[in-house]
């Protein structure tokens, strides 16, 4: 939009795909929505109940601009127990979402024009995340036909000497892809070979359906070259609370508490409380979760497998499928919306999330196993599949 009203950064920027389609959801009364990343099952009882009682005690104010020291340490515990790292409070922010939290990372790390290489396919909202902040994205292919792996000599080709970081999302939307541990150890590699710093946006670690999660902060020497990104959206279910952290060396995190002083000064009090209780009861809570979106995930997955143009990975880890319709002759775009004017089910194009993920659709395992079945019923009759 060119307005007078309007800065003249925002006048030429298209609009994402993925709004595109958002936008028309309500164009039928009965569309199976399998767009957004928002499950449906409700938030646990005793997150819910624990951020009510404590409100009611008095956690309603300012907090450390930080977070809750009580939180940040029961995150640095976590951390400990979980995945054997040392982590101290002082490495610490508690921010209000995850995209807060990487969008504030970004602030800190990027001086005008470095650049920062986002694997294709990717989180949709990275790459204006980048250019907000000042720094150019560097988009790195990855394909279904080698499993969607971080190919080193193609990472290597982009190196220049503006690189500053790369981001890692592992499980990662859209593709539902994990890192191997091999893979991760060859990025590590990289990265200290070249002084680059990784942004681990480590927001599915729940959903791991091959083997557990390891975060690349963990490898050695990376706790000194790695950011990790952590929400509390996907794994407890508290996509509302919007309420997420970051582990950073110190000096990152004393300036993104700068920075976020002028922006919202602190996260929310009372979604503080609700993550600190769901911390603290994590083996209670969310061993449950994942194996409603295991059954979930590998069900679709077996449905989708049995159409003749489309074909997608065994599951490894996230609430997404990212199937392959390239077979269909039809761009992304097309199968899409051609599934929501035929089928009434909601789909993503793969293009929204990357040149490289064009042929593929993303699926949220958002619904029941039940209301699932029914919409892949729905796309089989529309014979786009077969």
């Amino acid at each position: 939009m060119r307005s007078p009203l309007i800065a003249r950064r925002y006048w030429d920027e298209e609009l994402n795909p993925m709004m595109t389609v958002f936008a028309s959801k309500g164009k039928y009364d009965d569309v199976i929505d399998l767009s957004i990343g928002d499950p449906d099952i409700p938030t646990p009882p005793g997150i819910i109940e624990a951020a009510f009682a404590d409100a009611r005690l008095g956690h309603t104010k300012y907090t450390d601009p930080r977070g809750y020291l009580e939180l940040r340490e029961e995150i640095c515990r976590f951390y400990g127990e979980e995945y054997g790292v040392p982590v101290t409070p002082d490495r610490v922010f508690v921010t209000a979402s995850g995209c807060a939290a990487m969008y504030l990372v970004l602030q800190a790390i990027l001086n005008e024009g470095e650049e920062v290489i986002i694997p294709e396919p990717y989180f949709s909202i990275y790459p204006d995340q980048v250019r907000l902040c000042g720094g150019v994205p560097v988009t790195l292919p990855t394909y279904q036909s080698e499993g969607f792996r971080i190919d080193i000599p193609r990472l290597e080709q982009l190196l220049t000497p503006k690189t500053r970081a790369i981001i890692l999302n592992s499980p990662n939307n859209p593709s539902g892809a994990c890192l191997t541990t091999e893979n991760m150890e060859e990025i590590a590699a990289f990265c200290k070979a070249h002084d680059v710093l990784v942004l681990a946006d480590d927001i599915y670690t729940n959903f791991c359906y091959q083997q557990p999660f390891t975060p690349i902060l963990a490898l050695p020497g990376m706790a000194e070259r790695t950011v990790v990104i952590n929400s509390f959206s996907k794994n407890f279910i508290m996509t509302g609370f919007r309420i997420g952290n970051i582990v950073a060396p110190p000096e990152i995190a004393s300036t993104v508490q700068r920075i976020n002083e002028s922006v919202i000064y602190c996260a929310p009090s009372i979604s503080q409380r609700a993550a600190l209780w769901a911390l603290r009861h994590r083996s209670e809570i969310e061993p449950e979760i994942l194996e409603i979106f295991r059954r979930r995930i590998t069900s679709a997955a077996g449905q989708m497998n049995a159409m003749n143009k489309m074909s997608v990975l065994p599951p490894q880890g996230s609430i997404y499928l990212f199937p392959d319709v390239s077979a269909t002759g039809l761009s992304s775009m097309e199968v899409c919306r051609r599934l929501l004017d035929e089928a009434h089910v909601l789909t993503l194009p793969g293009i929204a999330f990357g040149a490289s993920g064009e042929g593929h659709l993303r699926i949220a395992c958002t619904v029941s196993e039940e209301r699932m079945t029914e919409a892949l019923e729905r796309v089989r009759r529309t014979g786009l599949m077969d």
